[in-house]
């Protein structure tokens, strides 16, 4: 197994190693084009942003520049897909997230990760932990999602949060690091933010 087939394992391994340079800096010309495309180009710039993303689907797909990630290649997305601004994946391990995806600006997503102890960590060898996400997520600003996290279906990550740890389906949570503080219901349809009311009908 060389260093390439042992990163996507999610096994320690060697970035220089393989060929892992040669895709990042491609990826990162990739990256350095599509965060230079203007604003008034949207097709182009879509159409660049498929390319540099390993699989996505039909349908809206938008992240604002500047957007960073390692290769491109290990992150999947769903429809209804939109980051703002200073996104960053680090997709060492792979990165897969379901429909209606939201994020809010300086939202990381963060496979890559080091040994512990000093020694070790010097030998060079690194690792990646897949991160899953689920449909219906809103990740809000300044949120860091850790290596092996899976956030479930229907989640909100509250602004500045740390996710360490599993988030299941339907939750709110927030915090560093990140825990439950409830369960998102029924009740909490009629409310655009905190006690505020919708005052239309067409939210439905």
């Amino acid at each position: 197994m060389n260093h390439k087939e042992r990163m996507l394992a999610n096994l320690p391994y060697k970035s220089w190693l393989d060929g892992l340079s040669e895709e990042r800096m491609a990826n990162k010309t990739k990256v350095f084009k599509y965060n230079q495309l203007p604003p008034d180009q949207p097709e182009a710039r879509e159409k660049l942003l498929r390319e540099i993303l390993g699989k996505t689907k039909e349908g809206y797909l938008c992240i604002e520049s500047p957007f960073f990630c390692d290769y491109g290649y290990n992150i999947e997305v769903g429809t209804n897909f939109f980051a703002n601004y200073n996104f960053v994946v680090l997709d060492v391990g792979k990165v897969t997230v379901g429909d209606n995806f939201m994020a809010g600006p300086n939202v990381m997503l963060c496979t890559a990760g080091h040994p512990l102890h000093p020694e070790t960590r010097n030998s060079g060898y690194e690792y990646g932990i897949d991160i899953t996400i689920g449909d219906n997520v809103w990740i809000g600003g300044n949120v860091c999602v850790l290596p092996g996290v899976h956030i479930g279906n229907n989640v909100v990550i509250g602004a500045g949060s740390v996710v360490t740890k599993d988030i299941p389906d339907n939750m709110l949570a927030v915090g560093n690091p990140c825990h439950v503080v409830r369960e998102i219901t029924e009740d909490d349809r009629d409310y655009y933010f905190k006690d505020r009311k919708f005052d239309v009908e067409d939210y439905k």
